[in-house]
């Protein structure tokens, strides 16, 4: 299980949390080169051939994989690079560290200067949303989908509209599974967008999936939202809170998408029993980083407690394992037939 990493003893040296340091940033730049992608195919890799074919500077490639191997993510044996004893469940949660070391590393750069509170007005931070939708993309196949796919199996519907689509992934994988379907992906971020409309044309959907930038947490009123009968919204929900916001939101949405049948909302919530030295992968980071940016996390509780004054009604609650209090919301319009 990813939460079992063997990255260090059960006291972490000073060398132990400087050199883990080092080595997130490696995985999520291993990831982005390619490299992590070829071990998990492969299991070998001889680091000068992979410089030489990707035209990546020799000796820095070389440190790339040092940083890798002070982990325990891979070992290296002359002048390759092979598995080591952390590689498949790193592999496994690499978007996690990208999110960490490419989509919040300007965030967390600049800690010192978020902290004050005479900075913290207007846009105090900057995050890179395109990278984010990349990490989102691999978390979610890796976490979410496995759950994800059994809750969609039953449904029935004819057009999908996804809040907060990112890379649109989701999106694409859902109209696989259902052929007749069409798509709607409403994000707010130009990146994401971008990111999204490439994996759209790659996939060959552009004549099924439409995209709309707009803010998911209160859209605005667009004549394509009217036949849309499925909602889904995918690690973007704590963005409707604190809590007075969420029951104004779920209005909203339940306004804007007259006909819809279902919203499958899944999210990643604020832990409450978590002792500090026993924090899974991932959670410290969601955490600190939204405290850091303002946003209110909403515990399991907090979320179950908002969704008939919003004005929708819990038909199941489904456990993702990972992350930390995880979850998919099945919610149906509480105005429909029980």
């Amino acid at each position: 299980m990813t939460e079992n990493l063997v990255l260090a003893p059960a006291r972490m040296t000073t060398a132990d949390i400087f050199n883990s340091a080092v080595a997130s940033s490696a995985i999520s730049a291993a990831w982005e080169l390619g490299a992590l992608d070829e071990l998990a195919a492969n299991e070998k890799l001889d680091v000068t051939e992979f410089a030489t074919r990707n035209d990546l500077d020799q000796q820095a490639t070389e440190a790339l994989f040092h940083a890798l191997a002070s982990v325990r993510i891979v070992e290296r044996s002359g002048g390759a690079v092979l598995r080591d004893v952390n590689f498949a469940d790193v592999y496994k949660a690499k978007g996690f560290f990208h999110w960490l070391s490419r989509g919040c590393a300007e965030l967390f750069a600049n800690t010192s200067s978020v902290l004050p509170n005479g900075n913290r007005v207007g846009e105090y931070y900057r995050r890179d949303s395109a990278a984010i939708a990349v990490a989102c993309r691999d978390i979610n196949k890796n976490f979410f989908d496995p759950v994800f796919s059994a809750v969609m199996a039953p449904l029935e519907f004819t057009k999908v509209a996804d809040l907060g689509c990112g890379s649109a992934e989701r999106l694409i994988k859902v109209l696989g599974w259902h052929p007749t379907a069409t798509g709607l992906g409403i994000d707010i971020a130009g990146g994401a967008l971008r990111l999204a409309q490439e994996s759209v044309d790659a996939a060959g959907l552009s004549y099924r999936v439409s995209l709309i930038q707009d803010d998911a947490t209160a859209p605005r009123p667009h004549p394509e939202f009217t036949d849309v009968d499925l909602l889904t919204c995918f690690l973007m929900g704590h963005d409707m809170w604190p809590r007075d916001e969420c029951v104004a939101s779920l209005r909203k949405l339940r306004a804007a998408f007259p006909n819809v049948k279902r919203l499958l909302l899944g999210d990643t919530a604020r832990t409450t029993s978590l002792p500090d030295t026993d924090i899974p992968v991932f959670t410290l980071g969601f955490e600190v980083a939204h405290r850091m940016m303002g946003v209110y996390l909403p515990t399991l509780e907090e979320w179950s407690g908002v969704f008939a004054e919003g004005g929708w009604r819990l038909i199941r609650q489904h456990l993702v394992p990972l992350p930390a209090d995880s979850v998919i919301f099945e919610l149906e319009p509480a105005d429909s037939a029980a």
